[in-house]
């Protein structure tokens, strides 16, 4: 039992989802951008994160890297994508990525379609449920995927491709610190100074969203993070 974790940049991590995954016994490793990669051990699934890359970019290390998605989803594994790791899943199921019509950058409603009602990562969440946001393109809903939700400045926000494929273009993950350590990257200045006030990191219970989102995940893989907890 243990998950992979594709990592872009060091400051985008796993934040709450790390703290839920030690609590619950459950080991993790990151594999940061241009290393060797392999699903050998990785029986639980596959989570990726996010980053300033964009899935379009000429990169042999994210070329490697939808190569490998494509490995897990032809073998049937759980793989969780968030922001950029959302769209290299997209990409990966032949979508597009491109250019949303706005930056989208901070706290912002999300609203699940009615075929979210009935999933098992988004079914118990209200319409709209409030989560972070920082990016700049987005994907295409791929074929044969359920789209489950959008943002009034994002149609898609997150996608089901089969039972335990997810694209997740919002933050679940994100904890307070984080937004002011992104906020502080030099990658992120430009984003920041448009930005018409600053992030309230506190704004949002986001452990608890984070947990929910985790906890239907992990159950998509055949584990309940609460019982390995106790």
């Amino acid at each position: 039992m243990s998950i992979l974790v594709l990592r872009h940049e060091p400051f985008e991590h796993l934040g709450h989802f790390a703290t839920l995954l030690q609590s619950a016994k459950i080991p993790f490793e990151y594999k940061d951008l241009g290393q060797p990669l392999s699903l050998d051990g990785y029986t639980t699934g596959v989570i990726v994160m996010g980053g300033p890359q964009s899935a379009n970019d000429a990169n042999p290390g994210l070329d490697a890297e939808m190569a490998l998605i494509g490995k897990a989803i032809e073998q049937q594994l759980p793989v969780l994508g968030v922001c950029l790791g959302a769209q290299l899943i997209a990409k990966t199921l032949g979508a597009r990525v491109y250019k949303n019509s706005v930056p989208e950058i901070g706290w912002a409603p999300v609203h699940f379609t009615d075929a979210a009602k009935s999933d098992p990562l988004f079914g118990g969440f209200a319409s709209p449920t409030t989560f972070f946001h920082w990016h700049g393109e987005t994907f295409g809903i791929p074929h044969g995927a359920e789209w489950l939700a959008y943002s009034d400045n994002c149609r898609h926000q997150a996608f089901r491709y089969r039972s335990n494929v997810y694209g997740v273009q919002f933050h679940p993950e994100i904890e307070a610190a984080m937004i002011l350590d992104w906020s502080a990257q030099p990658v992120n200045c430009g984003d920041v100074s448009s930005l018409p006030e600053p992030i309230d990191p506190n704004a949002v219970d986001s452990a608890s969203l984070a947990r929910a989102v985790l906890d239907g995940w992990l159950k998509v893989a055949g584990i309940d993070m609460n019982l390995l907890a106790e």
